[in-house]
C-alpha cells in the first residue's frame, strides 16, 4: 500500500481540483468539493496538515486509488 504525504487542506483540495473538482462554499474550517456527475460531496478539512486516514478516506470517496491521487501529485 503507498504511503500518502502530508499535505495541508488547500494542497488536498488543489489535487482534487485536478480530477475535476470544484469548491463549491467554505463553512468554518472544512471546503467542500463537488463534482459533476458524482453523488458524493468532498468535505476537505482546512488544516495545516490532513490526517492520512481522513485523506484516504477523501480519496476513496472521490472514486481515486491512492495510486491515481499520488500520480496527481508529481
Amino acid at each position: 500500500m503507498p504511503t500518502l504525504p502530508c499535505l495541508s487542506g488547500r494542497e488536498v483540495v488543489k489535487m482534487f481540483a485536478q480530477f475535476g473538482w470544484q469548491v463549491v462554499r467554505q463553512r468554518g474550517s472544512h471546503i467542500i468539493l463537488v463534482k459533476e456527475d458524482h453523488i458524493a460531496t468532498l468535505s476537505v478539512p482546512d488544516h495545516q496538515e490532513v490526517a492520512k486516514g481522513t485523506l484516504r478516506n477523501l480519496i476513496k470517496a472521490a472514486d481515486l486509488t491512492v495510486s491515481e491521487f499520488l500520480a496527481q501529485h508529481q
